[in-house]
C-alpha cells in the first residue's frame, strides 16, 4: 500500500498518481490533499494523528514551501513503514507516532535533475516513494541513491506548560469545521466534565462548559472537549470555534478552573 498527502488540492495529485501507476504502484490511498497549505507543522500533526490507523504502507507526503531550495529530500522508516517526503520537520512526528518511540532510520535522497523547480511531488518524491514500495521497506539501505543520515530536520510538536488547575498552550490547528485544537493534553480535563473551564486568549476571558459530546450545550454554545486526537479544544456546537474565541493556528490559549468568574470580565 502506498498513501499520499499533500497541502495541493487539485489536480496536482493526479500527476503523481500517474507517476506511482508508471511505477507499477496499484494499491493506492489518499489520506488528504487539503492539509494547511504550506505549513509543515500542521501536517506533522495530522498524520501523526492518521497514519498509525494504517496498516504497513509507504506514505508520500508532500507539504513543501522550500521547494526549488537546497532543502533535501528524505525518507524516513518508521518500523513496517516508510514515509517520503521533504526535510522540513513534518515527516518525523509521524513517524515517531508509527513506531510507538524515537527510533527511526532517516536516508537522504538523491532526487537527481527533476523536470521543474516546483513540483518535487511529481519529480523527485514520487519516483522515491515508488522505488520504496517495490524494493520493500526493509531493504531501504540498498536502493540506489538512498544514504543513511543523522543530520536532518527535526521538531517535536510545541509542548504545553501544566499546573495543577491551569494550563497554557497554543493552537496546533483549526479544522474544517472551525474546531481550535490545541498542545494541551486531553488528560488536562479528567475530572472536569460537567464543570466550567476559563478560557483566555487575546480576546478576553470566559468561563465555558467542559463535555463530552458537542450536543450537551445549545446549538452556537461556545464548549471545550478533547478530541478524537486527544488533545483540548475549543469549540462550538454547530459554530465555529476559532471565529468564537478568536483562535487561530500559533496562537495561545490557557486553560484554569476556577470557583468563580467576575462577571465584568470580558466575554468572546
Amino acid at each position: 500500500m502506498l498513501t499520499l498527502a499533500s497541502d495541493f488540492g487539485s489536480p496536482y495529485p493526479a500527476a503523481m498518481k500517474g507517476v506511482l501507476r508508471s511505477h507499477g504502484v496499484a494499491d493506492l490511498v489518499d489520506v488528504a490533499h487539503d492539509l494547511p497549505q504550506g505549513d509543515p507543522r500542521a501536517a506533522a500533526f495530522w498524520l501523526r494523528f492518521v497514519l498509525p490507523e494504517f496498516p504497513p504502507a509507504v506514505h508520500l507526503v508532500v507539504v513543501d514551501p522550500g521547494v526549488g531550495t537546497d532543502r533535501a529530500a528524505i525518507c524516513v522508516r518508521a518500523g513496517d513503514h516508510a514515509l517520503v517526503g521533504p526535510d522540513n520537520g513534518c515527516l518525523l512526528p509521524p513517524a515517531r507516532a508509527l513506531t510507538g518511540d524515537d527510533e527511526v532510520d532517516v536516508f537522504a535522497v538523491d532526487g537527481g535533475d527533476p523536470r521543474s523547480s516546483t513540483f518535487h511531488g511529481r519529480d523527485v518524491f514520487a519516483p522515491a516513494a515508488a522505488a520504496v514500495h517495490e524494493a520493500g521497506v526493509d531493504r531501504i539501505d540498498d536502493l540506489d541513491g538512498f544514504t543513511r543520515v543523522d543530520d536532518y530536520d527535526d521538531y517535536d510538536l510545541p509542548s504545553a506548560w501544566i499546573e495543577t488547575a491551569t494550563a497554557a498552550g497554543e493552537v496546533l490547528v483549526v479544522d474544517d469545521f472551525g474546531n481550535s485544537v490545541t498542545n494541551v493534553p486531553g488528560e488536562f480535563l479528567d475530572g472536569h466534565v460537567g464543570e466550567s473551564v476559563v478560557v483566555e486568549t487575546a480576546a478576553g476571558r470566559e468561563a465555558v462548559p467542559v463535555v463530552e459530546t458537542f450536543a450537551e450545550v445549545p446549538k452556537h454554545d461556545p464548549l471545550v472537549t478533547v478530541g478524537s486526537h486527544g488533545f483540548v479544544e475549543c469549540d462550538v456546537n454547530q459554530g465555529r470555534g476559532d471565529e468564537a474565541f478568536d483562535l487561530a493556528p500559533g496562537r495561545s490559549v490557557t486553560f484554569s478552573f476556577e470557583e468563580s468568574v467576575a462577571a465584568t470580565v470580558p466575554t468572546f
